[in-house]
């Protein structure tokens, strides 16, 4: 495809010499692009790897100095706000998504009562039960199993080997990676005398439309009412979704996040790798909270923490800084204290 060509499927910006029109072929990092490639530059701290890349055209952000050092090179270029942006929707046109035809493998099981749309695959040993309902061209994987009752919205993905239990309930233009388990009984146990009693778990998950779900998360449904991922919201690998959970449009939760039971995200939330929400816990919308935080008290909109238990994170990051000391100034203590003739701490 000619850069000419490609620009035209990206947002509108300043440019270089029309009269520059390489081939692109592909894609690649700054630092290992060759020709034919096209990149990206985020911002100035880059500038010494576009003076050495050996792409062929890059995105740019609007900064006249990098647009100068970009035509100096003689590298066609196109300058956007959010360079990134322009770099992935680029990657979309050299590499769609993966499509498996329309229509049912000879090994695909599906009962009678359940219904399909149209355009619509299943990989080999798919099970689909009774009163299942599936939208037009959704695609459905090897070995992915949809229990009785559960509905999937027009054009959505779940790869192999994904099981929906029953109440599971997914929107449209949903993605859902290979290993993922919704709808599975929430942790909810009474103590007895003779031991723990299991609560019945007969809520609803539903996953509001263009929802993911990362490889191997688990999202449980509660004893009454329902779980709920709200629209656009991406869940990473390996994440858990306890009972009850409400969470918020557009919220990102890295991989191996954990909620208890009756978290509620706000809108737009971040968290990182592995943070911990305690149960009943509210984040506000647009919160975000650092690797391993631990939230155990609501977060205020706005807020970004880390830690454990969670903090402001510039209270957090002052705290990191000092932990490296402890033990000069455990000593310059001793010091202090043998000179004041104070009894040493215990």
């Amino acid at each position: 495809m000619r850069f000419r060509d490609l620009i035209q499927h990206l947002p509108d910006g300043p440019a270089s010499d029309p009269t520059l029109d390489p081939e692109i072929t592909g894609l690649a990092a700054l630092e290992v692009a060759g020709p034919g490639t096209l990149t990206f530059v985020e911002n100035r701290r880059y500038q010494a790897h576009l003076s050495t890349t050996q792409a062929s055209a890059v995105l740019l952000p609007d900064d006249p100095l990098l647009h100068q050092l970009a035509t100096e090179r003689g590298l066609a270029w196109l300058s956007l706000g959010e360079p990134r942006l322009g770099f992935a929707l680029a990657l979309g046109l050299f590499h769609p998504p993966l499509c498996f035809p329309a229509g049912r493998h000879p090994t695909a099981s599906v009962d009678p009562s359940a219904t399909l749309g149209e355009g619509v695959s299943l990989g080999p040993g798919a099970v689909l039960y009774h009163d299942v309902v599936i939208g037009n061209h959704v695609q459905i994987g090897a070995n992915t199993v949809l229990y009785p009752g559960v509905v999937v919205g027009d054009r959505t993905v779940i790869h192999a080997s994904c099981v929906l239990y029953d109440r599971t309930q997914v929107g449209q233009n949903c993605l859902i990676h290979s290993g993922v388990v919704i709808g599975a009984d929430g942790f909810g146990f009474v103590p007895t005398p003779e031991g723990w009693l299991k609560v019945p778990q007969t809520g609803y998950v539903i996953l509001e439309d263009q929802v993911e779900v990362g490889a191997n998360a688990a999202l449980d449904r509660p004893a009454v009412g329902e779980t709920r991922i709200g629209r656009g919201s991406k869940l990473d690998n390996l994440v858990h979704i306890g009972h009850g959970c409400q969470i918020g449009q557009h919220c990102i939760l890295a991989a191996q996040v954990g909620l208890a039971g009756g978290v509620h995200l706000e809108d737009w939330v971040v968290l990182g790798g592995q943070v911990g929400v305690n149960n009943k816990v509210r984040v506000g919308r647009g919160a975000q909270a650092s690797a391993k935080s631990g939230l155990h008290t609501d977060i205020e909109a706005g807020a970004i923490v880390g830690g454990y238990p969670a903090i402001p994170i510039a209270t957090w990051r002052r705290a990191v800084s000092l932990f490296n000391r402890f033990p000069d100034l455990y000593k310059t203590l001793q010091r202090m204290q043998k000179h004041l003739n104070l009894p040493p701490l215990e």
